[in-house]
């Protein structure tokens, strides 16, 4: 029988801390950097090895990764509540950096790049919210703003609020999102609802209303788009 080497026993190069500093970070695979966050595997797998394996296991897309829970990951053997933590918030930290990245240069010309806005905000979540993001007369980013959280099928906004709020913050326009959990992109009854009564509130203040989007996993659904709005 083969002894299976650790990972201090690898060539050097092949070491994932050994190889961030000789080569940097973008060298290494996901795995690997993974397998730096939690430091060891398991008796039957190295750290590399169970990073690997619980990547695998959610079809090697970190999106799906950071859709799982402490209780989810402390199902792979080798990882306790610490490591889960330790995965979770390295997971929302990348995810912050790339909401912060795209508000620093944002300003909205299309459908992608509200996506851009929203997505990273909603496209991991195993329940609905309800955001809008507020612009002003450059179609600029001025602020983004979690409006309403709800349960796994349905969130229910607050029209007049959101209204409000467009008044009191000055914007020029608006646009709003959802996201589906379930993954499917197409709009309900009340989806095309909502949309048509903040298009009308929009009309009445006058504030223009962009678009609203539907957020499913790495996809969306524009009703600005499809000439909804």
């Amino acid at each position: 029988m083969t002894k299976r080497l650790t990972i201090t026993e690898w060539a050097e190069d092949d070491r994932p801390r050994e190889k961030l500093m000789k080569k940097g970070a973008s060298a290494l695979s996901d795995a690997e950097l993974l397998a730096i966050l939690i430091g060891s595997g398991n008796r039957d797998e190295t750290a590399v090895e169970l990073c690997r394996r619980i990547l695998s296991e959610n079809h090697n897309n970190l999106n799906e990764l950071a859709r799982l829970s402490i209780s989810d990951l402390k199902k792979f053997k080798g990882i306790g509540e610490a490591k889960a933590i330790t995965l979770i918030a390295a997971l929302e930290i990348g995810k912050r950096r790339r909401t912060e990245e795209v508000l620093e240069r944002k300003q909205i010309t299309q459908s992608s790049d509200l996506f851009d806005v929203f997505g990273p905000r909603m496209e991991d979540l195993n329940h609905e919210e309800f955001w809008a993001v507020f612009l002003n007369g450059a179609n600029k980013v001025m602020e983004v703003v979690n409006l309403t959280k709800g349960g796994m099928r349905q969130t229910v906004v607050d029209i007049p609020i959101l209204l409000r709020l467009a008044l009191e913050k000055s914007a020029h326009a608006i646009a709003v999102a959802h996201n589906h959990p379930s993954g499917e992109k197409k709009p309900s009854g009340d989806d095309y609802s909502v949309t048509q009564k903040i298009k009308n509130g929009c009309n009445a203040i006058e504030i223009r209303f962009l678009d609203h989007l539907i957020i499913a996993g790495n996809s969306y659904y524009s009703f600005a788009d499809e000439g909804k709005v």
